[in-house]
């Protein structure tokens, strides 16, 4: 996948001179998650992930915000900042429009990225900076020791919610079509083959791209998605998304409704041609929001994969371009010019 010059999301930056495998991408750290933890896997799969990249370690760099996985960047044998709480897309805002050399990643989680940060999120997806988030999402703040989080459902009990949540959740695929984001996924911890290849579509696409990993977090909130996880449902209530291909699942299959919108129905007995097949590049975000609703209220059946990849002008790329036309027109700004300019007062 490329832009409009042609260049894909890792064109501007060095590449390695050597082969690289998973053992480059391992620090020295000890890795302390709960044993169990969701989190290992992710890591696993990042870790053996980052070498097919053929990037230098130094121009790699993993933001975080405060929570359990935030940890992450101690993990990866790159450059890494364990920033605030919720403010990981700023910071690497900042990164990656000044450093275009640099494949820069932010790690967050549920309550780090759509509570004190949903703010930053929102506007790090609409503005497309060059950037990939990856949003943990355990239904649960877990570093807290078991608080409701924004995408808890609704009735359910926490140590901040003894008689049940009241509030309505956060659905993030839904919250980043609804900002226009580029490139929105979903994956699953356990399944390390489809984790990999949506972040290979991840990164081969420049401006943000969010992926959001269901995590499972075994003390506070395990089994949150057993249900995907199962051999014996798992098959039947997984739609995967596939640009392309027809949407179904081993018995279902995704069609368009009477009412205008989209529908889930039994697939046998249903002609192929009434099977709706899976536009991940349609520049009109109404249908990806559609299949993102399909989990509501509960997983009867839930889409995977890429529900949109779209592209437009990256923030960075646009920035630089304004940057050169001043410069061309004006030529190379003073900060002594910005300090004393018009609007400037003197006290004492």
């Amino acid at each position: 996948m490329t832009n409009g010059n042609g260049r894909t999301g890792l064109a501007l930056i060095p590449r390695a001179t050597a082969k690289q495998t998973l053992k480059d991408f391992k620090s020295d750290q000890e890795v302390r998650w709960c044993p169990g933890c969701g989190d290992y896997a992710i890591l696993a799969a990042v870790q053996s992930f980052l070498p097919e990249l053929g990037l230098k370690r130094e121009n790699i760099v993993f933001v975080s915000g405060i929570g359990c996985s935030s940890r992450f960047p101690y993990y990866l044998n790159t450059y890494g900042f364990h920033s605030i709480h919720g403010r990981a897309p700023a910071i690497a805002t900042g990164l990656a429009a000044s450093r275009p050399d640099l494949s820069v990643w932010v790690i967050t989680g549920d309550g780090d990225a759509l509570s004190i940060g949903g703010n930053h999120l929102i506007h790090a997806l609409r503005r497309n900076v060059n950037l990939n988030i990856l949003l943990f999402n355990n239904r649960i703040y877990g570093l807290t020791k078991g608080q409701y989080s924004p995408t808890s459902e609704v009735g359910k009990i926490t140590k901040s919610t003894p008689m049940g949540s009241l509030d309505k959740p956060f659905n993030p695929i839904s919250l980043a079509l609804g900002a226009e984001a580029g490139f929105v996924a979903r994956t699953i911890d356990s399944d390390r083959k489809h984790l990999q290849s949506v972040l290979r579509e991840a990164t081969a696409h420049r401006g943000t791209s969010l992926v959001e990993i269901y995590q499972n977090c075994n003390i506070f909130n395990d089994g949150a998605f057993d249900a995907l996880k199962d051999p014996e449902l798992r098959d039947d209530i997984t739609l995967r998304l596939e640009h392309g291909q027809p949407i179904v699942s081993a018995s279902k299959a995704v069609r368009r409704a009477a009412s205008g919108g989209i529908e889930v129905v039994d697939r046998a007995g249903l002609a192929e041609e009434e099977i709706l097949v899976h536009d991940a590049r349609n520049p009109d975000p109404s249908v990806a929001f559609a299949l993102s609703r399909l989990d509501e209220p509960a997983f009867d059946h839930v889409p995977i994969g890429v529900f949109r990849a779209v592209e437009r002008p990256a923030y960075d790329t646009l920035m630089a371009r304004q940057l050169d036309e001043a410069i061309a027109e004006r030529g190379p700004g003073q900060l002594s010019d910005l300090l004393t300019g018009g609007d400037t007062w003197r006290v004492g």
